[in-house]
């Protein structure tokens, strides 16, 4: 039987990258999945495209996730993947001396409050049954200091975090609801492609970007989806307020040898 056999599983940011390939992965597994996105557009050609439901959701937005409560009061797996790095509209400041409060708080009201939201959802959907899975999307960035961009890592540490409190809060109250997060490294999706561009100089531009990782290349969205599901599944029925992380080896230290 497949994994995740009659789930309902909510995934926020899941137009493209790493949020449609987690909705994928989930379908194949036998789930329900509702696809959601602030791209409208966008997120309802994919959920088409998967064979999925799709809703409009800003994560920011208290109401958005107030209507989703009204129409899906219960879920058995929430997947907070909703997130942005601040360079979306072009390169500005983002390190602690030089980042303004706008371009701070434009990153936290996605990534932490989002995620803040999307968990308190996940809590209220998952009562009932007293049993779920919330799986956040963190960051390698939150494991460690991104001078270039402060508000990224911060937001991601903040989810790091957040995750384990959720996790410690949903096992006092008795129940099996489950709060883990995914902490991938460089991962290919849309995001990276201005800087690796589409001549022949996008290989050495993406030999360059993963120098310093020791399987020398970018992951893929299907190997973090594949992670998500066994997140999801009963598999890791045991594991709860943990961190995973996804990085070629990269927080593991250097793979050169002593000279």
């Amino acid at each position: 039987m497949p994994r995740l056999y009659g789930a309902f599983c909510v995934v926020t940011g899941a137009a493209r990258g790493i949020g449609r390939a987690i909705c994928a992965s989930f379908i194949a597994e036998g789930a329900r999945v509702l696809l959601t996105d602030i791209d409208t557009e966008t997120g309802a050609a994919s959920a088409a495209a998967l064979g999925c439901d799709f809703l409009k959701l800003d994560v920011r937005s208290e109401a958005d996730w107030e209507a989703l409560a009204a129409l899906h009061p219960q879920a058995d797996v929430v997947v907070n993947n909703a997130g942005i790095t601040g360079f979306e509209a072009g390169m500005a400041p983002h390190d602690p001396e030089h980042a303004s409060l706008a371009d701070w708080r434009a990153v936290h009201a996605v990534n932490t409050d989002g995620t803040f939201l999307g968990c308190r959802y996940a809590l209220k959907a998952m009562r009932e049954a007293r049993k779920g899975s919330i799986i956040n999307i963190s960051s390698r960035s939150g494991l460690v200091g991104i001078p270039g961009a402060a508000a990224y890592a911060a937001s991601k540490a903040a989810i790091r975090n957040h995750s384990k409190s959720v996790a410690l809060y949903a096992a006092q109250q008795g129940w099996q609801v489950r709060c883990n997060s995914v902490h991938p490294a460089a991962v290919l999706i849309p995001m990276w492609e201005p800087m690796l561009g589409d001549g022949p100089e996008r290989e050495a531009n993406m030999a360059a970007l993963v120098a310093d990782t020791p399987l020398k290349r970018f992951g893929t969205p299907e190997e973090v989806a594949a992670l998500c599901v066994f997140l999801a599944s009963e598999e890791s029925a045991y594991m709860t307020g943990a961190e995973l992380t996804l990085d070629g080896g990269l927080l593991a230290g250097s793979a050169a040898s002593p000279g």
